[in-house]
């Protein structure tokens, strides 16, 4: 039975443990992913996030408005086929990370930067002795080998569920520092969310806010979000 199916058949969803960890069955059917996996995933809580979002649905599904459920799916199919691959990518936002790059001018907008972000750099060189180095502008600056060696192994260590939790909180910030922050209970999604939005904030100040932009900012934000319950909910 594919967990995609069109229609709805089952009158309850239900959490259940399993050899591996913890599976959602619809009317006895335990779910599969989209490339027919046993959904199996690491905690009771997400199984039970998982179970919630199918007995949500109505008579059609609606995949868009199931994102813990397609969270484990990508964790299944995707990253767990990829996994070191994943991890990889993700480490690699160490070498370019937004908090990093500072505005050469205006000195409002240099202060408000070092104010919010020299702590979390602070924090990842207390944290995993990785001490990252600041630029002024936009060209690349060359981390110390050293620092990016411990964000990468931090990132190895992790799961495929965590990877894709991951994957989700460092892409939409632009920042490893961030991400991890988030992952680690240091830092809430939605403060690392408006941390990594500074520059934005700063020229919609200056200029206003422009509509179209806003809608996509909006569901960037409720995506970040939807990554740090995914990470909590696998760790509950």
């Amino acid at each position: 039975m594919s967990g995609w199916s069109a229609k709805r058949f089952w009158k309850a969803a239900e959490a259940v443990a399993a050899e591996g960890g913890y599976g959602v069955v619809l009317g006895g059917r335990p779910v599969r992913t989209p490339a027919k996996a046993p959904l199996m995933v690491p905690s009771l809580a997400l199984a039970q996030a998982i179970a919630a979002e199918w007995d949500a649905q109505d008579e059609k599904i609606a995949p868009e408005t199931m994102p813990v459920t397609r969270a484990a799916n990508a964790a299944i199919d995707k990253v767990r086929a990829q996994q070191a691959e994943v991890a990889e990518l993700i480490a690699e936002y160490g070498g370019t990370d937004l908090l990093c790059y500072r505005a050469e001018a205006p000195e409002e907008l240099i202060a408000r930067q070092s104010a919010a972000w020299d702590g979390w750099l602070d924090w990842a060189a207390a944290q995993y002795g990785a001490r990252l180095v600041v630029t002024v502008g936009v060209i690349p600056v060359a981390q110390p080998p050293e620092a990016l060696a411990a964000l990468r192994a931090r990132v190895a260590a992790m799961d495929p569920f965590e990877l894709a939790a991951l994957h989700d909180l460092v892409g939409i910030t632009g920042s490893l520092v961030l991400g991890l922050a988030v992952a680690e209970g240091a830092l809430g999604a939605a403060e690392a969310w408006d941390l990594a939005r500074i520059d934005e904030t700063w020229q919609i100040e200056q200029w206003g806010a422009d509509e179209e932009a806003a809608e996509q900012a909006a569901l960037k934000r409720e995506a970040l979000l939807a990554a740090e319950r995914f990470w909590q909910l696998a760790h509950s």
